[in-house]
């Protein structure tokens, strides 16, 4: 049967909208039960099954063994800790329940995190469960808005490339804001497609509150989607240019007004009466916005910044499909990119009108501006920033295929379809051989279905035999196997694979990926080899090593004493800057004694210390220096005061990246180990070295300076 070359949104839902007529005649509606399984009428009946396995499928991949990642990220776990027990905390997203710094980024994924511990209290599954489940939602939404503007198989498809696209198996476990600001973003998108379709502005204003509560997840990086959603309305929506225009302003008001009612409030609250807004240099999530987490990302001057000044690896297209991300995004990007241009051919004759090709629009500039932008920014970027490509993906992949395939009665589809797959096929055998010591065979399954999938298509378009169905069917069995076999392996690999510290990438390591930074080699040993804070059992360097140059860190400490040696550290390089220290029993006990007493039980430099500290006691440790141990908090004279007034019990050495491996950024950490080295006792417990701040060597040196402070 042939398929009408017009592929028109219109086409489509004129075409489902005939076969209801003309298959339901049966004019009493089916019952509640009965529509939940069937879903719209007309839909065929394995559509609701299909989604429902789609979503258990992946709720089970996101939720098995979720706790093998431990904390994950502690630095947010110990936020998590803290919000789940002040309030105050919650709101500002502090790094300790005591309030005196928050963590680098806005609270809104940390709300959701906290929320989860007070129900189900403190544990790795309560911390992490959050995630999976945004995960899940962010596969359902795609499905819809897919969905709605092709076909049921086509949101399937971009459904399941998401769930098990490597990235997004990686984040969806993982206690970053990544995985909450990707089902905003979905979400967003779903709206705002509806509001072209609709022309109704409250789907826009929808739209904009989504992409405003995503500014609270990770400030501008949500703001990469905008372009092509503000372009798909300004050009689609069934409106006047004039109430297009409107409509848009009235959309940016409500993204204002969803993210700057909590900016307002940080801002308008004095300091004294609210944490240091970490990560910034002057205190202020206006200066964190546009600085270190805003223009600071695209030129690499990021104040404070963990080795920045443009030691990110190089920059340009070929980022993207490198050592460092190719693995966790890359499969079916060159795919994505090449059905989107044959959807814009497809629906070039389309009306301006058109929600089928507003889709296209929308979905092909999230992932041309967020991709650009990752390819040439020059500071800080990691690999599972790339998840936030995913979605755009995969709805490209879902769109594009579909569109081939039900437009095969034109000569070009079918060959078009036959060498994206075939491409797809080679592209992911190079990705495969990347990691030649995982599965070796994978290459060879790969490349043979990618063959015989195009050929199959090629001879689908060219030959008239009554044997033609089955043959197509067997080609987009094989292609399907081409394109979702390598990145089912990676996946499988990530989640079977736990993974903690702050840098994590999804996948088997790969050679001569760091994480991020080609060369850089400050992980340790382990499964993690050349990357910060890969799959958990890498020592870490500096943590649970010795305080003088331990294998793949830095040595810990400013002052005598070095690093807190004796203590674990997971996931991460750096002396524990990037990865947390996990204290023996002995330790949590020292901590714990009279714990109440004090207002911090321990301060200790860099806030991944400071989490492992936190979350072995679920007592409050101050972060001196906040994440990086650069940031202005405490200075000396404020840590004096709170000395002098009794709140700190114990200072425990830290490490920050100051000096030459800094950009700017102050250091009143160094200052405040020195000064505590110099005026106060020791103790050492477990191989750990902690000071007493409550017993001065000279009473009348630490204490006088401390109250004269």
């Amino acid at each position: 049967m042939s398929v009408s070359p017009d592929l028109t949104g219109r086409w489509f839902r004129r075409r489902e909208t005939a076969a209801v007529t003309a298959t339901s005649p049966v004019t009493t509606a089916p019952g509640r039960a009965a529509r939940l399984w069937r879903g719209r009428p007309g839909d065929p009946a394995w559509v609701r099954p299909a989604v429902l396995g789609l979503l258990v499928a992946t709720a089970v991949l996101y939720t098995a063994g979720l706790s093998a990642s431990g904390w994950g990220n502690a630095f947010y776990a110990a936020a998590v800790q803290a919000g789940s027990r002040s309030w105050e905390a919650f709101f500002y997203g502090s790094s300790d329940a005591a309030n005196a710094i928050t963590v680098d980024k806005p609270p809104a994924s940390l709300w959701v995190m906290a929320l989860s511990v007070r129900i189900f209290g403190l544990s790795s599954w309560s911390v992490l469960l959050p995630q999976a489940v945004e995960g899940v939602a962010a596969v359902g939404v795609l499905f819809a808005a897919v969905r709605r503007r092709s076909t049921p198989a086509a949101g399937l498809l971009a459904g399941a490339v998401l769930a098990l696209t490597p990235v997004a198996a990686l984040m969806f476990r993982f206690d970053n804001p990544d995985a909450l600001l990707v089902l905003v973003m979905v979400v967003a998108t779903w709206a705002l497609l509806r509001s072209v379709d609709s022309g109704r502005a409250r789907w826009l204003v929808l739209c904009g509150a989504l992409l405003g509560l995503g500014f609270l997840t990770k400030q501008l990086q949500v703001l990469l989607v905008l372009p092509g959603l503000a372009l798909a309305y300004l050009w689609a929506a069934p409106h006047p240019l004039g109430r297009r225009t409107r409509h848009l302003l009235l959309g940016g008001l409500a993204l204002v007004v969803a993210a700057g009612w909590w900016v307002a409030v940080v801002e308008l609250v004095p300091a004294s009466m609210r944490p240091y807004v970490g990560g910034s240099q002057d205190d202020s999530i206006l200066g964190l916005t546009f600085g270190y987490n805003g223009f600071g990302r695209l030129t690499g001057e990021e104040t404070g910044s963990v080795g920045g000044g443009g030691g990110w690896g190089e920059t340009g297209i070929a980022r993207l499909f490198g050592s460092e991300m190719g693995g966790q995004i890359a499969w079916l990007l060159p795919a994505a990119l090449l059905l989107a241009a044959a959807g814009f051919v497809l629906t070039r004759r389309a009306p301006r009108t058109d929600p089928h090709r507003a889709a296209y629009v929308a979905w092909t500039g999230w992932v041309l501006v967020t991709g650009l932008t990752f390819s040439f920014m020059s500071g800080i970027i990691h690999p599972y920033y790339t998840v936030a490509l995913a979605p755009g993906v995969a709805a490209l992949v879902g769109l594009g295929a579909v569109d081939l395939w039900r437009s095969r009665a034109r000569r070009w589809a079918l060959p078009a379809l036959a060498g994206v797959v075939l491409l797809t096929a080679v592209w992911s055998a190079v990705l495969l051989g990347r990691t030649p010591e995982f599965i070796p065979w994978l290459r060879a399954v790969v490349l043979v279905a990618g063959v015989l999938g195009a050929a199959a298509l090629v001879a689908g378009s060219l030959l008239r035999h009554r044997l033609v169905p089955a043959l197509l069917r067997g080609g987009l069995a094989a292609a399907v196997v081409a394109g979702l076999a390598g990145p089912v392996a990676y996946t499988a690999q990530t989640v079977s694979t736990g993974h903690e510290g702050s840098i994590v990438s999804a996948g088997p390591t790969v050679a001569g990926a760091a994480g991020g930074r080609p060369g850089a080699g400050f992980a340790g040993g382990g499964p993690s080899r050349g990357r910060f804070g890969g799959q958990v059992g890498g020592q870490a360097g500096g943590q649970g090593a010795t305080a003088a140059a331990p294998p793949g860190g830095f040595a810990g400490g400013f002052a005598p004493g070095g690093g807190p040696t004796g203590v674990r550290g997971t996931g991460g390089g750096m002396g524990g800057l990037l990865g947390s220290t996990t204290p023996g029993a002995d330790v949590v006990a020292l901590l714990e004694a009279d714990a109440s007493s004090y207002r911090w039980v321990l301060a200790t430099t860099g806030s991944n210390n400071a989490a492992g500290y936190q979350l072995a006691t679920q007592d409050p440790v101050m972060a001196v220096g906040g994440f990086n141990g650069t940031d202005p908090s405490p200075t000396l004279a404020q840590f004096q005061a709170h000395v002098a007034a009794g709140d700190i019990h114990y200072y425990a050495q830290g490490r920050s990246l100051g000096g030459a491996s800094s950009t700017g950024g102050t250091e009143p950490a160094a200052q405040i180990a020195a000064w505590v080295a110099e005026n106060f006792t020791t103790t050492t417990v477990d191989g750990t070295t902690f000071y007493d701040l409550t017993q001065p060597v000279a009473a009348s040196t630490a204490l006088a300076s401390a109250t004269a402070a």
